[in-house]
């Protein structure tokens, strides 16, 4: 048996959510061959993580690389077309045809059988993030033949949409949690609370198109805080980002270098630090919007804020389920007050948070990652 682990994608911030399943097949020793298959824009972040864990190193392929229409095509959109993604899948089908499952973290695989008629080949998908938007429960959430999931809430919220199939789905925590902790450097000289602020780039959910600039000038006037900028790592790699449900376009023109040189900001828009949890873990308070790395940040309860300049109506929408974890704020000036004294977490917003991160993760004495391996190679047995 073949199973392949395909990392395509132009960040590396999917493969904490799969590489460490294919690492647990290794070190279980099993009669499977087991293949990571990476394009150039995850390579370096899978070489990273498979160096600083523990094991057997995995073989890694690097794929035959898109075509020099599907890359024009990709940059004359401003990067919001995957022509590159899916041409990368079409010049590499014979080595998809070779595996008997390839375990997936997005949903673009999914070509490979619909369009590519790769029949036979069984798809996994790990999901990546444990979080709430509707595009994590669309249709092609239940065309994989075996999805891993985090916990009882991506469960229910599966089942209710009708997308899982009873032989198909298992419960198995969350492999990124298995990672090592990161090492903390020292982020800055001084010691103060520490706000991080993690925008997402769907335009139609995210504050920095309307905010976001504006907040990075708040807190370069501010003398209380230090600032970790660090948003979703896909915000910046287009020039050009398009949400279709409900449709909205964002133009993302980032900071540049020298524009917040002060010894309280930190500035980082795709370093591994930004992808291993080093940020969740070091900041006091969590400032974003729809990013599922909130999940992450309230696995230790600590304040959150969540800005919705937009207007949009959460209360009760399981789409905006993790907005439960803090307070909403619509505006600047609503930030202003909320930050004038440094937050601090109530007994009653510390139980929601620890309920609404126990609802969203399977966590066991056993890694996740072992459970997930476990769960491939008992669906594989049953085919």
């Amino acid at each position: 048996m073949h199973i392949g682990f395909l990392f395509n994608h132009h960040g590396g911030h999917q493969v904490a959510h799969a590489l460490p399943v294919a690492l647990a097949l290794l070190r279980r020793g099993t009669n499977a061959k087991v293949s990571v298959l990476v394009s150039e824009g995850c390579e370096g972040e899978v070489r990273r993580m498979a160096a600083a864990t523990p094991g057997p190193a995995p073989q890694i392929v690097r794929l035959h690389p898109p075509s020099r229409l599907a890359r024009a095509a990709n940059r004359a959109s401003g990067r919001s077309i995957p022509a590159d993604i899916i041409s990368t899948l079409h010049r590499n089908l014979d080595r998809f045809r070779a595996l008997d499952a390839l375990v997936v973290p997005e949903k673009t695989s999914l070509m490979l059988k619909s369009l590519f008629g790769l029949k036979s080949l069984k798809l996994v998908h790990t999901r990546h993030g444990a979080g709430d938007r509707a595009i994590g429960f669309d249709k092609a959430s239940g065309k994989f033949d075996l999805v891993l999931l985090s916990g009882e809430k991506i469960r229910d919220r599966l089942a209710e949409a009708d997308l899982l199939k009873d032989d198909g789905h298992a419960i198995v925590g969350y492999p990124k949690f298995d990672i090592a902790p990161p090492k903390h450097p020292r982020l800055f000289p001084k010691d103060k609370p520490t706000v991080l602020y993690n925008p997402h780039p769907s335009p139609a959910l995210s504050s920095w198109y309307r905010m976001g600039p504006q907040i990075l000038d708040w807190f370069a006037k501010s003398d209380r805080y230090n600032l970790i900028f660090a948003p979703h790592v896909m915000l910046f790699k287009k020039r050009i980002t398009a949400s279709l449900s409900p449709f909205a376009v964002g133009w993302n023109h980032g900071p540049q270098p020298g524009d917040y040189e002060q010894d309280h900001m930190l500035i980082d828009t795709g370093s591994p630090a930004s992808l291993d949890m080093t940020y969740t873990d070091a900041a006091d308070i969590y400032i974003g919007d729809a990013s599922s790395q909130v999940y992450e940040f309230i696995r230790r309860p600590r304040p959150c804020f969540f800005l919705n300049p937009r207007g949009h109506t959460w209360q009760g929408n399981p789409y905006f389920a993790h907005w439960r974890a803090g307070h909403v704020l619509d505006d600047l000036d609503q930030l202003d007050a909320a930050l004038a004294e440094v937050p601090r977490l109530t007994p009653a917003m510390r139980e929601r948070q620890e309920s609404l991160f126990n609802y969203s993760f399977d966590l066991q004495e056993r890694p996740s990652s072992e459970r997930a391996a476990e769960a491939i190679l008992d669906y594989m047995a049953r085919q």
